[in-house]
């Protein structure tokens, strides 16, 4: 049995399933340091612990807001190793950040026989002043492995000269338990339902899907009603209400808040098509985008942009178009919305690959390989 103290800020239960196949499967023993209060732009949920004999729980407090990958650590100072004793520390936290920080230096005290294992999402090697430098050093040197969210993570954590054993692999997958096919229940039969789900940022490129669909509705002879669905919260959200008007889609558009994972699934099963318009910015591009495997699991085509991770994560199961050009994806729609065969063959296409690639048992499981190897 290995003993596993596991350190990461899941938002939600759907995040958090990874771990309970984790503890029933694999022979791991587990111990999750989590914050007590998740909050951002999206949600605000207050964790609750499952029951004991699954795995062990301590819900701490955070020093910034959990949502803040970098600059925020724990309200801890042994994260429970001195009790625990683990074999392998598993923290899904970035190398260059306070929390890596400090889970080194805790190690480093409470439990120096463990295997310490970092994650990484980012997949652009942008510059960094000395000091962050400094906590990315320390904590690569100090890690025995890492994992990383995409090849692109991989290939900026070599380029940073980290030569420990690293695997591409999601933090997490999605929960098929609540992302699953089901029928729809909503939208005048016929409609063709265009859907986005995230953040409210301009790096969502949201503009390019307005565009997009406003050339989709302005074209004679459509056969379709278009109807766009966009859910989530955000900065960015007085701004995209100004642009919908100005692409005259308020009768064709949906604006909704951002909701909890259920109704999220519930949502999905109304669209025919999801699309995630990402667009690269200097310090960030898209890391994986979740929301495309939630919506292969429901069985709905998906579209995205050329930015960061979506290729990798879409593969063969859907449409990949140049990110920031609207007419390519108004193509993409279009294909889409006059050829329902091809919108059956993606979402078979789509749903195979998540049950193939990104189920929360298959991650747990290769999360425990990882374990074996490292050990």
């Amino acid at each position: 049995m290995i003993r596993v103290l596991f350190i990461a800020r899941y938002r939600d239960a759907t995040m958090r399933r990874k771990l309970t196949y984790l503890a029933q499967a694999n022979k791991v023993r587990l111990w999750h340091v989590f914050p007590h209060l998740w909050e951002d732009e999206l949600l605000r949920i207050e964790h609750t612990a499952p029951p004991p004999e699954i795995y062990s729980q301590t819900a701490v407090g955070m020093i910034g807001r959990p949502s803040d990958p970098h600059r925020a650590f724990y309200r801890t100072l042994t994260f429970e190793m001195h009790h625990f004793q683990p074999d392998v520390i598993h923290a899904e936290e970035e190398p260059d950040s306070l929390a890596a920080l400090q889970i080194t230096l805790a190690r480093h005290v409470w439990a120096p026989q463990s295997k310490l294992l970092f994650y990484t999402w980012q997949n652009i090697n942008r510059p960094r002043p000395w000091y962050v430098r400094w906590v990315l050093n320390t904590s690569l040197q100090a890690c025995d492995a890492m994992v990383c969210a995409s090849q692109e993570a991989l290939d900026v954590l070599r380029q940073q000269g980290c030569e420990k054993p690293a695997w591409v692999l999601p933090a997490v997958g999605v929960d098929t338990e609540t992302f699953r096919p089901c029928l729809k229940t909503s939208y005048p039969t016929g409609a063709f339902v265009i859907g986005y789900i995230g953040r409210l940022v301009k790096e969502k490129g949201l503009e390019i899907l307005l565009q997009a669909v406003a050339q989709l509705c302005r074209e004679a002879g459509s056969a379709h009603l278009i109807t766009l669905v966009i859910i989530g919260n955000g900065p960015g959200r007085a701004s995209l209400e100004a642009q919908i008007k100005a692409n005259g889609l308020a009768d064709h558009t949906q604006l909704l808040p951002a909701m909890p994972p259920a109704e999220i699934a519930r949502q999905l099963c109304n669209l025919d098509v999801l699309v995630l318009p990402s667009k690269t910015t200097p310090v960030w591009k898209e890391q994986f985008g979740r929301v495309l495997i939630e919506a292969m699991a429901c069985k709905i085509p998906v579209i995205g942009s050329n930015s960061g991770a979506i290729p990798e994560v879409i593969g063969e199961a859907g449409l990949i178009f140049p990110e920031g050009e609207a007419q390519a994806l108004a193509g993409c729609l279009r294909q889409l919305s006059e050829s329902p065969e091809l919108q059956f063959e993606l979402a078979e296409r789509g749903y195979n690959r998540v049950k193939r690639l990104y189920t929360q048992e298959h991650l747990a499981e290769q999360t425990a390989m990882i374990y074996h190897n490292i050990l």
